[in-house]
């Protein structure tokens, strides 16, 4: 998709953080010399059309006491449809992220979710669940031990 030099100017400020104000669209739009009704457009059209999937606070879960994560691999076995299992696992409030990959070598893993928790016994609470739920009983569970680097994409 082209973007108008204007249209790039706005999603350059809405892909980082939005003006601390009562009036966020109309300060958006006086920096990049639009109109309130021309940034919300552009916002709107581009939800509708499934270039932006959401809009709205990114929680920092660590501050907001959900200190736990961890990485779970699992092995989606022959018998399973795993675009099902996958649709499942995404449901859960409590897993950020949930991805199939292909498998490979020795590592016979093919799904894999993030789990945030306030404790360890949190994630594997949402794991049990999810065994229960998925009849998915072979995984790997990884906790993190520090985080290295966690930014969000800037396309502009």
């Amino acid at each position: 998709m082209d973007f108008t030099q204007s249209e790039h100017d706005i999603l350059r400020i809405v892909q980082d953080t939005l003006p601390d104000s009562a009036t966020p669209y109309a300060d958006i739009a006086r920096q990049t010399g639009s109109t309130e009704e021309e940034v919300l457009a552009l916002l709107k059209k581009l939800k509708k059309g499934g270039q932006i999937r959401r809009f709205g606070a990114t929680l920092r879960h660590q501050q907001a006491g959900y200190g736990f994560n961890a990485m779970v691999a699992w092995y989606i076995e022959e018998g399973f449809d795993p675009d099902e299992v996958g649709r499942i696992m995404a449901t859960r409030p409590e897993i950020s992220h949930c991805y199939l990959r292909p498998n490979c070598m020795d590592w016979p893993y093919d799904m894999y979710t993030m789990i945030h928790g306030k404790s360890r016994e949190d994630c594997m609470q949402v794991v049990q669940a999810l065994m229960e739920q998925t009849g998915v009983t072979q995984y790997e569970m990884l906790f993190s031990i520090k985080e290295l680097k966690k930014t969000s994409m800037e396309y502009f």
